[in-house]
């Protein structure tokens, strides 16, 4: 038989798939030809998910610690057993130190709205110490917000009308290959594609034109490209007085100090360079910025989104099909899923503790102390800044973890209770995506490997076993989607709503134009926005420029992995070898290093063992480690999150982890 899924994981695209299964087991992965944006071609880590999903590497049953934390020495136990201990753990935690001492972590391990999110509702009865999950791209949503508000993001298949396509701080090869797909058809069709990137990534090598800058200076191109075109009048001044407010004030306050030679030596290009760029995108007639995560994981990286959406508007790009600004889709009001997070599940406010800064929770010992950590679909010990401060907490002997995980992974060695997982084919779900309007239900399609339990079932199980009479708790993950599109909305009517439930992929339509009227407090769009405490876009420092360590670290995407996730499998990790450092020939002759030694990457936060290739794929001063492996890979046993820090964003408490300055050295033998 075949069935229809989605694609569970971290990527913009929620892929369509075609799941065959014989015998209670998945055989073969395909892409959906139908489905709108998957259209017959999926990724090469998924084209073989049943490997993932029936790796012999599969935890199947709860177990027990038995060995020092760390160790990865457990013993099996049933499923009443492993509920009992958690729950009596709790109870006799929470009289003494309060239940804010408890504290849920996850993230993108899953992104079914369902799955994902079912843990809300426990934490939020329980009295738990909320999370605030920013460790992806809040401050892109934070730079978006600050200049359009609430307006909607354009179709992403207005590509095939661009005749410029930006590709700007996005390895789309690696991370949204639907949108790479979509970039080269426009390309066939005549339109330029330009990458901005801090190396030559995979995108950079299948692009027109390839623009590599420091790390952190994205926001200096975008102010010196517009200080060229207010210089020569290359401006659409119709659209900028009936739609902006705030160019007068950029024009007198920031661009005369943002001439290409001043920008030139911030952002690593040539000033005709800078020149160059600003006069071909103001002359292209519908040019689409595309905003990556990956250059807003800095100091500065809200305010770097204002400065890059300061060019359609003061271009007047936003009147033209497939021009404008494209930083990701927001369709968080399809669906009602407060009927699932349950916030009016709270007594009160409790504290929320930052997913970035978990190292410095474990560590403290006031204010509640944590005392009990759950982790579900995510891997703090390798993904998480400043790994050390992590690990360090992690090994707390009075710390109580329970890690709900499908592989024996980093985390789940410092547990003291490991719970077996599902995975996305073996649990019902409600996908949206992130990088188009599509939508999709998805239902069990096999049953679970082992003893196996999903997110939901299992908070069920310890809602019970706290003695919860709370109805909510006694529904299955069917009923919660049901509730989900009970009704339609001005995002999917009553057609809509039906394949929804058929599971059928749809394509849902923003109940507003993403062209105008503009959804800010002023209704238009606000390069001055007098509710920030920098009205105007203008130049930030990063925080590695303060540090003394002269290398710019960047943790680079992989091909064949995301995050943690796929690292239990043999086959995508012999397609990424060993963990390596990408540096340029010339650092490299200046350390006296050479290609394949084994060397020493180090900062302040700590210090990690790669094996070097020199390559001028990366520039000079400018180092990369690409994907993020378990720490059974670490010649030092320690991963690339070692040399990360817990500093925030700008705005919107996001991660730095591309902010950081290291040293290189020959590894000590």
């Amino acid at each position: 038989m075949r069935y229809r899924s989605v694609c569970p994981y971290d990527c913009p695209d929620a892929c369509g798939l075609l799941v065959t299964v014989e015998n209670d087991r998945a055989i073969k992965i395909e892409a959906d030809p139908h489905h709108p944006i998957t259209q017959g071609f999926i990724c090469g880590k998924m084209r073989q998910y049943q490997q993932t999903v029936h790796s012999p590497q599969r935890l199947t049953r709860p177990l027990l610690r038995t060995g020092p934390k760390g160790s990865g020495r457990f013993t099996p136990i049933s499923w009443d057993e492993a509920v009992q201990r958690i729950c009596s753990r709790w109870q006799e935690i929470i009289p003494q130190y309060g239940a804010e001492s408890i504290l849920p972590y996850s993230y993108a391990g899953t992104m079914g709205l369902v799955q994902r999110n079912s843990g809300h509702p426990f934490f939020h009865k329980l009295g738990a110490s909320r999370l605030a999950r920013t460790i992806c791209t809040p401050a892109k949503d934070y730079g978006w917000k600050a200049v359009m508000g609430d307006t909607p993001a354009l179709d992403p298949a207005e590509r095939s009308k661009s005749d410029l396509i930006i590709l700007w701080g996005l390895n789309a090869a690696a991370t949204s290959i639907h949108s790479m797909a979509a970039s080269q058809a426009a390309r066939k069709q005549g339109a330029q594609v330009w990458a901005i990137d801090t190396y030559q990534t995979p995108t950079c090598q299948a692009v027109d034109r390839a623009i590599i800058v420091k790390p952190g200076s994205d926001s200096a191109l975008a102010l010196g490209m517009l200080q060229v075109m207010v210089a020569e009048g290359l401006l659409d001044q119709a659209f900028i007085r009936d739609n902006v407010i705030g160019f007068e004030e950029l024009c007198g306050q920031v661009l005369p100090d943002c001439r290409p030679e001043q920008m030139a030596a911030i952002c690593g290009l040539p000033a005709d360079t800078i020149r160059d760029l600003a006069r071909a995108y103001a002359a292209a007639k519908a040019p689409l910025i595309q905003v990556g995560g990956g250059l807003t994981r800095y100091g500065n990286g809200a305010m770097t989104v204002r400065c890059i959406a300061a060019l359609p508007a003061v271009s007047g790009a936003w009147q033209r099909p497939g021009a404008g600004l494209f930083c990701g889709t927001s369709t968080g009001a399809a669906f009602p899923l407060q009927l699932v997070t349950r916030e009016d599940f709270m007594a009160g406010p409790t504290r929320i503790v930052n997913m970035n800064q978990l190292g410095a929770a474990l560590n403290n010992l006031n204010d509640p102390k944590v005392m009990s950590l759950y982790v579900y679909h995510s891997n703090p010990a390798v993904i998480a800044p400043d790994q050390n401060a992590v690990i360090k907490g992690l090994e707390r002997e009075d710390l109580f973890t329970v890690v709900h995980e499908r592989f024996m992974t980093d985390t789940a060695r410092y547990a003291d209770l490991v719970l077996p997982a599902t995975s996305s084919l073996e649990h019902p779900d409600l996908y949206r995506s992130y990088g188009s309007y599509q939508a999709q239900r998805c239902s069990r399609v096999i049953p679970p490997v082992g003893e196996a339990k999903s997110n939901w079932d299992t908070f069920c199980l310890l809602a019970e076993g706290l003695g919860w009479g709370e109805p909510f708790f006694r529904q299955s993950a069917d009923d919660l989607i049901d509730q989900l599109l009970a009704e339609p909305n001005g995002w999917r009517d009553a057609a809509i709503t039906e394949q929804l439930r058929q599971g059928e992929p749809v394509l849902m339509t923003p109940p507003t134009s993403p062209r105008g009227p503009w959804l800010t407090p002023s209704g238009k769009i606000e390069l001055r926005n007098e509710r920030e405490s920098q009205p105007l876009p203008c130049l930030l420092p990063t925080h590695a420029e303060a540090d003394r360590f002269p290398l710019r670290l960047q943790p680079g995407v992989s091909l064949y992995s995301l995050n943690s996730s796929f690292n239990e499998r043999d086959d995508l990790l012999q397609k990424r070898g060993e963990p390596t450092l990408l540096i340029h020939p010339a650092d490299a002759a200046a350390r006296q290093l050479c290609d394949e030694q084994s060397v020493s990457v180090y900062n302040g936060f700590g210090s990690i063992e790669l094996a070097l290739q020199v390559t001028e794929q990366v520039p000079a001063g400018t180092v990369v480690s690409e994907g993020v492996y378990w720490l059974d890979r670490s010649q030092s046993g320690r991963g690339i999150n070692a040399l990360t820090s817990q500093r925030l964003t700008d705005c919107g408490e996001g991660s730095t982890l591309y902010d950081v300055a290291v040293e290189v050295a020959a590894a000590k033998k």
